[in-house]
């Protein structure tokens, strides 16, 4: 594996050398560790990276994602990078975040993991921004910060199966009782109209294991008249109707479309070859296995998005970070969170195999690799 010197490589590149097929790809990669993790929780660090201008914790980070805050003592999985082999992924910079972002709507949409990378981003550009400059609103569906500076908003919806259910506001926990209405999603998308960077993702929410209930047709007639459907088939015919939306509303010339691969979950350590290993609890180190892959990551889902999106009219950029991200079996929230708003009890931590989650992340942590590649792409 390669260490560059990634500084003085960017300063000799130009920005569209730097976005290749590699970084399209995600297939070349080389995973090193540098001295300093870009921000904590605590504070910000000017070890080699010179971002920091000011020290105190991001003020917007979910305490489910919170894991130093919440007693993880190991900092390894903080000190990760990514080198491309065959071109190079600029660090971040706020500033320049900031101002590609001046004037502009910015929103994620999607599900809990978009939640995470959507606070990542917050926290990578709000510590530059004055306190009487910038401001949070927090809704049950819709947030959004604003740098008032820039007048621009950073903004997440939620909708966790992109099209409508019966899952949205008042989340129900099992997934037989969800419903999805595969064809609607005009109750969503007004919320989206008027956005100048719109970044989809929807994928955690499918992987259950069981049939998708898929409903054509309002919910009026309460739960009747749905059709259990594989859920690679309920994907594909949710994502149409949102590609459909897309191309049928979006106007390329004003609005950006980015679409984000599935975040990888590690359940089975045995994909790791940790025959003792209970999900990802106490996993240190990431996966060093070029080409991993695990069952956390269904490509069946995967080429559904590719078919769907190379045949749309309005050119989506899909932000590929699956494969970097399954290397990272040491970096979800796993004991270090909460469940139904309390956080774990010592009793809840010793229960790994019901309690560890292995699918969010730890902030600061992965999801600000992929808002690298997110600002790349800008």
């Amino acid at each position: 594996m390669l260490l560059r010197n990634l500084a003085s490589l960017h300063q000799m590149m130009e920005p569209q050398q730097v976005i290749s097929k590699t970084l399209q790809q995600m297939t070349g990669l080389s995973l090193t560790r540098r001295s300093a993790a870009l921000l904590t929780e605590s504070g910000c660090s000017t070890v080699r990276l010179s971002l920091c201008t000011q020290t105190g914790p991001c003020p917007y980070l979910d305490r489910q994602v919170s894991c130093v805050k919440n007693g993880r003592q190991d900092s390894d999985y903080r000190h990760w990078e990514w080198q491309l082999d065959d071109c190079v992924l600029p660090r971040f910079s706020p500033q320049i975040a900031l101002e590609k972002l001046r004037g502009k709507r910015l929103m994620f949409v999607g599900d809990s993991l978009q939640r995470g990378q959507w606070q990542s981003l917050v926290c990578l550009v709000e510590f530059i921004i004055p306190k009487d400059q910038k401001s949070m609103t927090r809704g049950r569906a819709h947030s959004v910060f604003r740098a008032k500076e820039f007048n621009a908003t950073i903004e997440f919806y939620w909708a966790p199966f992109l099209v409508e259910s019966n899952s949205d506001l008042h989340i129900i926990g099992d997934p037989n009782k969800r419903i999805l209405r595969v064809d609607s999603i005009s109750n969503h998308a007004k919320h989206w109209m008027g956005v100048d960077i719109l970044v989809f993702n929807s994928y955690v929410w499918w992987m259950s294991g069981l049939r998708i209930k898929s409903l054509w047709g309002s919910f009026a007639n309460g739960e009747e008249g749905y059709e259990a459907l594989d859920a690679s088939v309920a994907y594909r015919i949710a994502l149409k109707t949102w590609a459909n939306w897309v191309d049928s509303t979006v106007d390329p010339n004003t609005t950006r479309v980015f679409f984000t691969t599935m975040s990888p979950t590690h359940m089975r350590s045995a994909d790791w070859n940790n025959k003792d290993g209970i999900r990802c609890y106490n996993e240190t180190k990431p996966v060093m296995k070029k080409g991993h892959w695990g069952t956390g990551s269904d490509k069946r889902l995967m080429n559904v998005v590719a078919n769907i999106v190379e045949k749309m009219k309005v050119p989506v950029t899909v932000i590929n970070i699956t494969q970097l991200s399954e290397y990272r079996i040491d970096a979800h929230s796993s004991v270090y969170t909460e469940t139904q708003g309390q956080l774990l009890t010592d009793e809840q931590k010793a229960d790994p195999l019901h309690y560890a989650d292995c699918i969010h992340w730890c902030l600061p942590g992965v999801p600000d690799t992929w808002n690298r590649l997110f600002l790349a792409y800008l």
